[in-house]
């Protein structure tokens, strides 16, 4: 009561002094909750991805390098039809093994709706259904049987869906894709937005059909693969990779040419990508608290040097040195904590206007909450001791003739 009691009694100049203190803590924490915004949501984007799955491809699901890592992986092979299928035949470890390709992206149409050209059309095997978490809602997914036959069938995404047949079931329509038409067999469950866009705006045909249709020379495809649980998930990535190392004549001591990846281990590049900017914004902070707490030091002597009566006349009343050292430093820790606080909601409330704009769930970083307020509590104590020491070590009765 009395630190505060302090503060209020000069509010301008505790007003001036905490700034600092809540700029440094208010530019850690408002970073911190943009990244959990975009972690979390990129973890939900990439649940789509069943359990237990990984996922084999070309080219790297992310690459941070310089052009000539990219020319390494486009020298790579493609992966083919071929490849996946052996897949599936030998990897003895897997529950399913799916392989799809993204084949076209534009506009689809209904004889209801049509749609802009942004509707995504991709290849796949029954296998990629648990491998990609699809649930159907109505109907079917796709059989061993339209593969087989490249029928011209499809499975719609639940927003697809909507947009194309808004005043019914979409069971047995017709769909085109630039003049190419399927009939809907089937309608996936929602899966909501994910980064500020739409997941199930997509629609999917036998992969057969799509290599048919849209090339499969230049193709390269994606072999989906979902291990029995997590205990076999190791040995199911090893017999994988060794499959394709013989399949596609790896030479024993080289490196794989193709890449293999998983939720985890796409959530681990994203976090060590956004460490520098982590990094960055802690050294940032740290010069703009370092700064706040020279001042809060200085505000702390002049603080010393015009009570300088009052501390007279608390030790001649029997105040102790250890009482005025606690009394300023809980002043200088009061003074910190206050701009903390201010900081901390500013920035949880600046760091989810990210979660706005992408339209997902805003977060309270409590770690970075509670590490925010110990750095306060930290540099209030610092930078408050020496005017604390100062105070206690003044003579009471040169502290009481002080004018």
């Amino acid at each position: 009561m009395m630190a505060m009691g302090a503060l209020t009694s000069h509010k301008l100049r505790s007003a001036l002094t905490l700034l600092g203190v809540l700029v440094g803590v208010f530019s850690i924490i408002v970073v911190m909750t943009a990244m959990r915004v975009l972690q979390n949501n990129i973890e939900q984007e990439l649940s789509q991805l069943g359990s237990h799955t990984f996922q084999v491809r070309k080219w790297p699901a992310v690459y941070f390098g310089g052009p000539e890592g990219f020319e390494k992986f486009w020298r790579r092979k493609n992966i083919t039809l071929a490849q996946g299928k052996l897949v599936a035949e030998r990897a003895t470890l897997a529950r399913t093994v799916g392989i799809e390709s993204y084949m076209w992206t534009g506009e689809a149409t209904s004889r209801y709706e049509k749609t802009p050209p942004n509707v995504n059309l991709s290849g796949a095997p029954p296998g990629c259904f648990p491998a990609r978490n699809w649930v159907v809602a109505e109907g079917r997914p796709l059989t061993e049987t339209d593969v087989d036959g490249a029928h011209d069938v499809c499975v719609l995404g639940a927003g697809l869906s909507k947009i194309l047949f808004p005043f019914g079931s979409a069971l047995g329509e017709r769909v085109k894709y630039e003049g190419i038409g399927y009939t809907v067999v089937g309608v996936l469950e929602s899966k909501g937005a994910a980064l500020g866009g739409e997941q199930d705006n997509f629609g999917v045909i036998p992969v057969t059909t799509g290599l048919n249709r849209y090339g499969r020379w230049w193709r390269s495809l994606s072999i989906l693969v979902q291990a029995e649980s997590q205990a076999a998930y190791d040995d199911t990535v090893e017999q994988v990779r060794g499959i394709l190392r013989t399949t596609r004549k790896v030479p024993p001591g080289q490196e794989d040419d193709f890449e293999v990846f998983s939720n985890d281990s796409l959530i681990s590049q994203f976090k060590s990508f956004t460490l520098t900017v982590r990094v960055g914004v802690a050294v940032v902070s740290s010069i703009a608290l370092l700064a706040a707490g020279i001042g809060i030091m200085n505000i702390m002597l002049v603080s010393v040097t015009e009570r300088t009566r009052e501390i007279g006349i608390r030790r001649a009343v029997g105040a102790k040195k250890r009482n005025i050292m606690i009394q300023f430093i809980m002043e200088a820790i009061v003074l910190c904590e206050v701009g903390g606080v201010i900081g901390v909601l500013l920035g949880i409330a600046g760091g989810n206007v990210a979660a706005y704009y992408m339209e997902v769930t805003p977060v309270i970083p409590f770690d970075w909450v509670a590490i925010g307020l110990i750095i306060c509590s930290v540099v209030g104590i610092v930078f408050g001791t020496y005017p604390a020491y100062k105070a206690a070590n003044l003579d009471p009765i040169e502290s009481l003739r002080y004018e």
